[in-house]
């Protein structure tokens, strides 16, 4: 039976295992409602569309996070 004559290098190791890792890029498509790039068959983020039906409420979500974080600046400024 063969036996390695060193031992095998943490670097040479990870080398080898690592060449078969493939990282594929991030296709982005174009917005046909408001021309932002977005991820291909996913809810547009700054308008809130998908295949022409509007699914998120946009306007509502921000005004809900601008609520949130006006209540903790006053409650700072109480403090």
């Amino acid at each position: 039976m063969a036996v390695p004559k060193r031992k095998t290098s943490k670097r040479r190791s990870k080398n080898r295992r690592a060449a078969n890792t493939k990282v594929t890029p991030v296709m982005l498509v174009k917005c046909p409602k408001c021309g932002e790039p977005k991820k291909a068959h996913i809810v547009c983020k700054t308008c809130g569309y998908y295949k022409g039906k509007k699914v998120l409420d946009i306007e509502t979500k921000l005004d809900k996070k601008l609520k949130k974080e006006q209540k903790a600046k006053d409650k700072e400024g109480e403090k």
